[in-house]
């Protein structure tokens, strides 16, 4: 299992915690998110749940429940927290035990927990006052994991898109990187396995990686494209020639496209040593 170069390059996309109106803006349509996003392979939710020591697990920044209820399904006992009370309110209603809270400012009343996760938004978190409170809230030998779905589009389809992106959207670079692909998450990799020495609580941590397909017609991939991080911010006109500018694109491969995806995860134990918990500021 290989592990990770250490660094602390400071980028954009590590301080994505810090853009709170982006970091919010997927509670816009909490049903179309928890109906178009895509699962996480089962390979990956075995492999977290075999390496932890127990089956309580918390799921940080949980959002409609997507991975908790899958976490569910393989035997785990599951909390989720999540800033955005709408997405909580989705979550809910999928039968996903959740409190409302920021994960650094969350107080787990004594608490503790044989797994962290965190699908899809680890990014929104302190990396390393994130991962102080994962210490603090874990059973020793307990495992931090968080993950990302990176996904990557035929190439010539992947061409056409950036160009409509350039073109509707010209002033708005993090959009145009809605789907960089696995490569794309590299500084959002190392940021996190950084974050997690620079704790202290935890072993060495690892990067595991699961490949898989996914097939979308047009209108199902337009009908994702809205959940994307900042595109419910847009001017209704701007997401209209944006949504008609992909379709297009769609369109000219025959109306539909196999998606490869990545699903990318940063992992490591929890020691047993003593955790201080890095106190965060929140701005």
């Amino acid at each position: 299992m290989p592990t990770l170069p250490s660094g602390s390059a400071r980028s954009a996309d590590q301080e994505l915690h810090r853009q709170r109106v982006m970091a919010e803006s997927f509670g816009a349509d909490p049903e179309r998110y928890d109906r178009t996003r895509p699962r996480y392979p089962q390979a990956m939710v075995a492999r977290i749940v075999t390496a932890s020591p127990g089956p309580d697990l918390l799921d940080v920044g949980c959002g409609t429940g997507i991975a908790a209820r899958q976490f569910r399904a393989a035997g785990c006992r599951v909390l989720g927290v999540d800033v955005d009370e709408r997405m909580v309110q989705q979550a809910r209603y999928g039968g996903v035990e959740v409190e409302v809270a920021a994960f650094e400012a969350w107080d787990p009343v004594g608490r503790t927990f044989d797994a962290v996760a965190a699908g899809q938004s680890w990014h929104w978190v302190d990396p390393v006052g994130g991962a102080s409170k994962a210490a603090q809230v874990l059973r020793p030998g307990g495992r931090l994991a968080v993950f990302w779905n990176a996904g990557q589009p035929p190439p010539g389809l992947a061409a056409a898109f950036s160009a409509v992106y350039r073109r509707v959207l010209p002033d708005a670079s993090l959009l145009h990187r809605a789907l960089p692909g696995p490569d794309g998450y590299s500084t959002l990799l190392a940021g996190a396995a950084d974050g997690i020495r620079r704790s202290g609580a935890f072993g060495d941590p690892q990067q595991w990686r699961f490949d898989r397909e996914q097939s979308y017609t047009r209108d199902e991939w337009l009908d994702q494209v809205p959940t994307f991080g900042g595109h419910s911010t847009l001017p209704p006109a701007s997401l209209a020639r944006l949504l008609a500018g992909l379709g297009a694109a769609v369109d000219a491969l025959g109306g539909a496209f196999s998606m490869r995806y990545t699903t990318v995860v940063i992992t490591a134990a929890r020691t047993d040593r003593p955790v201080a918990v890095r106190r965060v500021q929140s701005s």
